[in-house]
């Protein structure tokens, strides 16, 4: 018969610190919350020692000291311990702490804890005392309760958990929940190892031993998992348990125990098969005793985090025990996460567990503290983003396919696709630019590679912003309608009109809607930056356009023409216009008045042009005011002394002779006679032809 044991067998270094502490320390007025580990002869030696199992807190009294096992307890029992001045001597199992961490962290991120776990489990039991209870536990894949499928999950694993069925839970999970689901595998890595060691024993053996405590979780998990493959499994708590008879007739058997079960035990089974081989086993029982005892090898691995015991602290650094390793490792002080360290800091650290990432793994083991705070904090960033949080990175440079970055130790890639809206050509210009990412896709196992897009954020910030301006416009164009007088702020001028923004909206006043008089530049009525009232003039909500103009708000020059000027008033103006009755005057910006050919000049002329110019400056008499009819009447001959007229224009030849008189046009009847005037420009108003003739006509009569 061959005998093979599994290498990692029995204690894991975190039951074996539980159990030394309870073995060692003080036994006066001493607790322990719990069975200290599910086998029964270590719970009874611990008893024998006068220490005392409690279920609860209640049940110990002030001032006496409780020993926490390595399951780990519910944060408030921390608290309570202090209030009532009970020492605490805290054995939680470093991956246990590890794991309360995360449940406390994700449950204050808002996101609801799911433990993978057995229920009614101590550690189980105490990770829900680090979320107020809320947790979901999970122990079965088919089994997935239906109110986590719309909610942010964040999923824990009880650390002595089926690694396969933690896999199958978590795939099941992820397809019925509808929200992002964050996974922290935090099944400790002795569990995994034991795990695969116990699979691959089964799998050459004929028959299986596993050995521990009926009620040990980890245990029962290995029993499981060697049951698939192998058809003759037998579950022993301890020697008393074995049957030989039920393994004489196999050739090969396989031993692995749980990590609660002491080397002694397995040691007593080996005895008593050893007591019916009678020589039969092809190899000896010193040699099977010789390979249990022997220290696994680990085969580490860079990058790899490992869990330690503290067993030293020197003025140079700390000295700890590793799983896999034959003699204690040194961490040097450089390599220790703490702002100065100091050795006595330690002392009562000595038996704690410590996370410690390897740095190189040959040819001599080279462990850090200080480096695992940056994976740590990876781990966590990587959750967030996995889970949809925007992050950035500066781009390093680029390939055919799109840009390359890094974020920790994992690398970036950002399809050109997926850079911005719309195609990218040019790739070189955004070398050394920060770029803002969502990820596509984490590939986390062998190469770290995060595949991201940055077109999605700008996308949904695009749109986001349409949505916000269509809503704001369609808000506008609803308290918005012709006739209305509003409150703009001029924006910019156009050679055509202003640019108005009236609640947030630019509307467009014409150039032609600023003056009554009309204007060459905006500026010259509208001052950029200042605000002003408008009317509403047109409303185009089809188009998203509204016409505004400022001049109908202001009044017309003729408006104020009765309050400024009055009949009998001298005024002076400029030639505008000539035509053949006569000539106007403007008097200011948009007032013409009409100077009648017979109010040029005391003796008759035969055209107003004979004596007067565009662009002359001439003083007249107001002889009428009509503002309703927006017409003005002046003379200039009410202005010169009795036989003075106005001379006429006259031009030299180029002889320097006067140039031959101009002959005489007929005169026309009564042109004295006349006082009305028809319109004729901007502002003014002429005689009509009509008038003329029917006025000539009554006067040949």
């Amino acid at each position: 018969m061959n005998i093979l044991v599994a290498e990692h067998s029995g204690f894991c270094k975190g039951v074996k610190f539980a159990v030394d502490t309870a073995m060692t320390i003080e036994n006066s007025n001493t607790y322990v919350l719990g069975e200290i580990i599910h086998n029964a002869d270590v719970v009874k030696a611990i008893a024998e020692r006068g220490i005392k199992v409690v279920q609860s807190l209640g049940e110990i009294p002030g001032g006496a000291t409780v020993i926490f096992r390595s399951h780990g307890v519910p944060e408030n029992f921390y608290s309570e311990c202090e209030r009532r001045g009970i020492k605490v001597v805290d054995c939680t199992c470093g991956f246990v702490k590890r794991t309360q961490k995360i449940v406390k962290e994700q449950y204050a991120l808002g996101r609801q804890i799911v433990i993978v776990g057995e229920p009614g489990h101590p550690e189980v039991e105490g990770l829900t005392g680090w979320c107020d209870k809320s947790a979901v536990i999970i122990n079965d894949e088919n089994k997935i309760p239906p109110e986590i499928s719309s909610k942010d999950l964040s999923v824990v694993c009880q650390t002595t958990f089926s690694a396969e069925k933690f896999e199958k839970i978590i795939k099941n999970i992820k397809k019925v929940c509808e929200k992002t689901v964050a996974v922290f595998k935090t099944i400790c890595y002795t569990t995994i190892v034991r795990q695969n060691e116990v699979e691959e024993l089964s799998q050459k053996c004929e028959a299986m031993l596993v050995i521990g405590g009926l009620n040990s979780s980890n245990t029962n998990k290995l029993y499981e998992l060697a049951s698939k493959h192998c058809g003759n499994v037998f579950r022993l708590a301890s020697s008393a348990d074995l049957d030989f008879s039920t393994l004489k007739n196999f050739k090969s058997v396989g031993i692995a125990s749980g990590a609660s079960t002491p080397n002694a035990q397995t040691r007593e089974v080996l005895l008593k098969m050893a007591e019916n081989t009678e020589g039969k086993a092809t190899n000896t029982m010193e040699e099977v005793v010789a390979q249990m005892d022997s220290e696994p090898k680990q085969p580490y691995k860079k990058g790899q985090i490992v869990v330690a015991t503290i067993s030293q602290a020197t003025d140079e650094g700390l000295m700890v025990l590793l799983p896999g390793a034959k003699k204690e490792i040194a961490i040097s002080k450089e390599d220790l996460d703490c702002e100065e360290y100091n050795a006595a800091d330690y002392f009562e650290k000595i038996g704690d567990n410590i996370d410690l990432l390897v740095v190189e793994p040959r040819p001599n083991l080279k462990l850090s503290q200080k480096m695992i705070r940056l994976l740590r904090e990876e781990e966590s960033k990587i959750a967030e983003i996995s889970a949809g949080k925007e992050f950035t990175v500066t781009c390093t440079g680029f390939n055919k396919g799109g840009l390359v970055a890094a974020l920790g130790t994992y690398s970036v890639f950002v399809p050109a696709k997926e850079i911005r809206p719309g195609f990218v050509k040019d790739l070189t210009k955004y070398e050394g630019k920060t770029l803002r990412l969502r990820a596509l896709e984490i590939k986390d196992k062998g190469r770290k590679e995060i595949i991201a897009s940055q077109r999605e954020i700008l996308q949904e910030e695009r749109d986001a912003r349409d949505a916000a301006r269509k809503a704001k416009e369609d808000e506008f164009f609803a308290n918005i309608a012709e006739g209305d007088v509003v409150e703009g702020k001029v924006e910019r001028a156009t050679n055509f009109g202003a640019f108005v923004s009236v609640n947030g909206f630019d509307c467009l006043a014409h150039i032609s809607d600023l003056a009554w008089t009309g204007v060459r530049n905006v500026t010259d009525v509208l001052e950029i930056g200042k605000t002003y009232q408008f009317k509403v003039l047109k409303v185009d909500a089809e188009n998203r356009k509204v016409s505004i103009g400022y001049k109908q708000l202001q009044p017309q020059p003729w408006d104020l023409v009765a309050e400024k000027y009055a009949e009998g008033e001298t005024v002076h103006g400029k030639v505008v216009r000539i035509v053949p009755f006569g000539a106007f005057v403007e008097v200011e910006k948009g007032i013409d008045g009409l100077v009648h050919v017979s109010q040029i000049s005391n003796e008759r002329i035969e055209t107003p042009a004979a004596v007067l110019n565009v662009g002359d400056e001439v003083d007249a008499k107001i002889v009428a005011i009509d503002p309703v009819a927006r017409k003005m009447n002046l003379s200039i001959k009410a202005l010169l002394p009795e036989g003075e007229r106005r001379k006429p224009r006259r031009t030299e030849g180029e002889d320097g002779e006067k140039p031959e008189r101009r002959s005489r046009a007929p005169r026309r009847a009564n042109d004295d006679e006349f006082s009305d005037w028809s319109d004729s420009g901007s502002g003014s108003v002429g005689i009509s032809i009509g008038d003329i003739i029917a006025n000539a006509q009554k006067n040949n009569k």
